[in-house]
């Protein structure tokens, strides 16, 4: 499998190279040439495989240059820290599917695929012999999720961006808390959304990207999209095999659009129907649900809520959706990025009616986060951090068109506390990882979101 670019500006690349090279040089993102199809045979025969076999079976058609004895290796590693035996077990509550993605050690969606791409990186810089130095940029959890995955690795430092008094207690803890040597946390004066500029603009520094061996472990980069894909696909099967529901809507809460995106590259591959529709769910910070809604593809403020994982209006994923809606065509694609780039818009609406073939979309206001957790717990006694809520309140509204629908829990409750206990009306029983983790000393570096303050930052603690 060869990887490209959006924006058409590369030859084509083997996965390897791919997850390495993060952000395309060419200032675009990496997607593989062509989108392998399931036949229904096939999809039948995966109905009965574990979550760590079916990661292999979708995995393998994307990744050609790992020997498969390696590639299961890694994958059984990546979820061997879950409490989960089935990785992303689903629940059914008031004939809604809940597909629950936070097992893992941060306890949140990330894991799946960050566990996955540290490992990846860990093999390869062996094979490679040489280092990597992260960058990246978090709204919550990606930043913890990212540490996690590789903290004390040998042959790679992590330098995290997250937004200053904007991410949760705990997502702060789960950060600030890592002591090893290998991990950097700055906190920036500023918004997500100021962070992953500075990133971007870092990672387009080709120079200086080569010189420092830095590599991207935020939504960009295509491994972390690939290992979303499974989840997908685990559930369709899932809701096939024991409720016999031959097809589903997805309801993703999302914000940066990576989530959303795996779902729309498993749509393609699976037989089809096997999903009918994905349902985009943001919060206040709207940019995509306008995008499906109107066709308007606009920055506005970023507004802080109460599932800050997606106060974003720059939705980094975006473009590669953006890239198929374009018919493919990297040249249109690069020229409707910079005209995003220099004008914070882009008019879709020319694309409404495509788009909302593979969409639908419903923002919800802070009030209705609050009012769907307290609904969800007082006629199921099923508890729900926001985000999920935020995806919840989306599913309720489409519930009345009689396709199932599978609502993805991308964050354990614990995480939004605060606001869990205010909608519910009672305190939430802490995990000891979590009442423990909350009682240690942080450390972190207290930064003004300025890119050249970033970059010396890097220049002195950087492996080499």
């Amino acid at each position: 499998m060869q990887y490209i670019s959006t924006r058409g500006g590369i030859d084509p690349v083997p996965f390897t190279k791919a997850v390495m090279m993060g952000l395309a040089t060419d200032g675009g993102l990496l997607l593989p040439r062509t989108i392998p199809r399931i036949g229904s045979s096939t999809y039948e025969e995966w109905k009965n495989l574990s979550y760590q076999e079916l990661a292999f079976e979708v995995m393998s058609r994307f990744i050609d240059d790992i020997p498969e004895a390696d590639l299961c290796e890694i994958i059984d590693r990546s979820y061997a820290s879950f409490d989960s035996a089935a990785v992303a077990p689903l629940v059914h509550q008031d004939g809604m599917h809940i597909v629950e993605l936070f097992h893992g050690p941060t306890l949140a969606f990330k894991d799946i695929a960050l566990q996955f791409l540290g490992n990846i990186f860990e093999y390869l810089l062996e094979k490679q012999d040489t280092v990597m130095n992260i960058l990246g940029a978090t709204s919550g959890d990606t930043g913890s999720a990212a540490i996690y995955g590789v903290r004390g690795k040998e042959r790679i430092n992590i330098f995290i961006l997250h937004p200053h008094g904007r991410v949760s207690k705990v997502q702060e803890k789960q950060m600030t808390t890592v002591t090893d040597d290998n991990v950097f946390n700055i906190a920036i004066h500023g918004t997500f959304d100021d962070g992953q500029a500075i990133v971007k603009s870092i990672f387009n520094d080709l120079e200086f990207k080569a010189s420092y061996k830095l590599g991207a472990i935020n939504s960009i980069n295509w491994a972390r999209v690939l290992a979303q894909v499974v989840y997908y696909v685990y559930a369709c099967l899932h809701i096939s095999k024991h409720e016999n529901d031959k097809t589903t809507n997805f309801a993703v809460p999302t914000g940066n659009f990576g989530d959303i995106f795996a779902g729309y590259i498993a749509k393609r591959m699976l037989p089809e129907g096997s999903i009918n529709k994905l349902l985009l769910a943001t919060n206040s910070n709207d940019i995509l649900s306008r995008m499906v809604n109107a066709g308007d593809y606009s920055l506005g403020e970023v507004t802080a809520t109460s599932s800050p994982s997606m106060d974003i209006q720059a939705a980094s994923n975006f473009e590669r959706y953006l890239y198929y809606l374009l018919d493919e065509e990297p040249e249109r694609c690069k020229q409707a990025m910079e005209q995003f780039s220099q004008t914070g818009a882009l008019d879709l609406t020319d694309f409404k009616d495509q788009i909302q073939r593979n969409f639908s979309a419903v923002t919800a206001t802070e009030e209705e986060v609050t009012a769907t957790i307290a609904q969800c717990y007082k006629e199921n006694g099923y508890i729900m951090d926001p985000h999920t809520a935020v995806g919840m309140h989306c599913a309720l509204k489409h519930r009345e068109n009689g396709v199932p629908i599978c609502c993805l829990a991308t964050a354990h409750p614990v995480k939004f506390g605060d606001t869990v206990e205010t909608a519910i009306g009672k305190r939430l029983d802490l995990p000891e990882s979590i009442s423990s983790l909350l009682q240690k000393e942080s450390y972190c570096e207290l930064m003004d979101a300025d890119k050249n303050l970033i970059r010396d930052f890097i220049k002195a603690h950087a492996t080499h």
